[in-house]
């Protein structure tokens, strides 16, 4: 079988754990005090500088063009970011490339991964918010041919310095040098599912990662779109084994399961409501919010060994390589997750990491 292009070697890496943020900008539900954005940013920044601290190993910004959440250049973020740390990886989560031009966005993360010293990925996703459709000229009816497209033309640009290239929905280019290169052999490229088939089967086929977001229902139904996923990398030559899949899903820690369900309740409630009008799903509940964080929900919130929990359970499902964990669904206050942040690298990733570690050194004793 192949190597997938930018596929980690054979010898397996450890569990990575990270956490991603879309810089949520909602107001305080009892209050209604709204933060300004340069507040906002400022603790981002500190959030993201604790997360390389505890030594988790990633961290995630999404990209959205909307008055709630305040990143809509996930990489200009990253690279203030890159500054201040000095070993977590730093991604996109998503970066939208169907309204996009390749060109500036692997430009951009080559520029990021230079400041970054070698750090920088990209999650690319055809995006769940439609906004940026229309703000950069871009027509919704072609929203699943923009991303196919856009992204094989992507996974060029990473790979030839010079590139000659024609498609049906961008301006050709004819032997067309493009710069800055990154310090990486191949700049990571990641595709991000949200539970379609047709979303796994264009990850596999191309040989790239996956990063599939869990935020709703047991987990026990996405194992097909894993399943799927292996099946059709292999169908196109390519190794599973060298194909890292990440789940990503919300949640929160606290010292108590209590106070995590009770801190994160009204702020995750306010943000989810307000989505689900624009999408007309049913209004989210207590009773519902307490049931998805158990162990078969889709919510991570609770105290550490919670946590600890749930991701070794949907481990023994997946068998995944990458789990990140978004905290901030809703503007919680900035010391409670800061807190956080702490408990899950201080707490649970070094559990975690531990016994993984010992389950898949067991069938090589075997």
């Amino acid at each position: 079988m192949m190597n997938p292009q930018g596929a980690q070697p054979e010898t397996r890496k450890p569990f990575e754990l990270g956490l991603v943020s879309f810089a949520e900008l909602t107001p305080d539900p009892a209050t209604g005090h709204k933060m300004t954005p340069a507040q906002r940013m400022k603790e981002l920044l500190e959030e993201i500088t604790l997360a390389d601290q505890v030594g988790l190993d990633v961290y995630g910004l999404g990209e959205h063009h909307r008055d709630d959440f305040i990143v809509s250049a996930p990489e200009v973020v990253l690279g203030a970011a890159a500054a201040l740390t000095k070993n977590i990886r730093l991604t996109s989560a998503v970066t939208v490339l169907s309204s996009d031009d390749p060109v500036r966005v692997f430009q951009r993360f080559a520029s990021l991964d230079l400041v970054s010293q070698g750090r920088a990925e990209i999650i690319a996703g055809r995006g769940s918010f439609i906004e940026s459709f229309p703000l950069f000229g871009y027509d919704l009816r072609q929203y699943d041919n923009l991303f196919t497209e856009k992204l094989d033309l992507l996974l060029k640009l990473r790979e030839d310095e010079f590139i000659t290239w024609q498609g049906k929905l961008r301006a050709p280019l004819d032997h067309l040098g493009v710069y800055p290169r990154p310090m990486q052999d191949r700049l990571p490229v990641w595709v991000g599912v949200g539970g379609t088939p047709e979303s796994v089967v264009r990850a596999a086929s191309r040989g790239l990662p996956m990063a599939l977001a869990i935020i709703g229902g047991m987990p026990e139904r996405f194992a097909p779109f894993v399943d799927l996923y292996r099946q059709s990398a292999r169908e196109n030559g390519y190794d599973p084994a060298t194909l890292p899949v990440s789940i990503n899903s919300h949640g929160f820690i606290a010292d108590s399961r209590q106070q995590a369900l009770d801190e994160s309740f009204p702020l995750v409630q306010q943000m989810m409501n307000k989505i689900g009008r624009e999408r007309g799903w049913a209004p989210m509940g207590r009773a519902q919010y307490d049931a998805g964080a158990g162990l078969r929900g889709a919510n991570f919130v609770g105290t550490p060994d919670d946590v600890i929990e749930k991701i070794l359970f949907q481990h023994e499902i997946f068998g995944h390589q990458r789990f990140t964990l978004q905290l901030t669904v809703g503007s919680l206050p900035h010391d409670k997750v800061l807190h956080a942040i702490e408990l899950y690298g201080t707490k649970v990733a070094p559990v975690v990491r531990a016994e993984i570690a010992r389950r898949e050194a067991v069938p090589e004793k075997a």
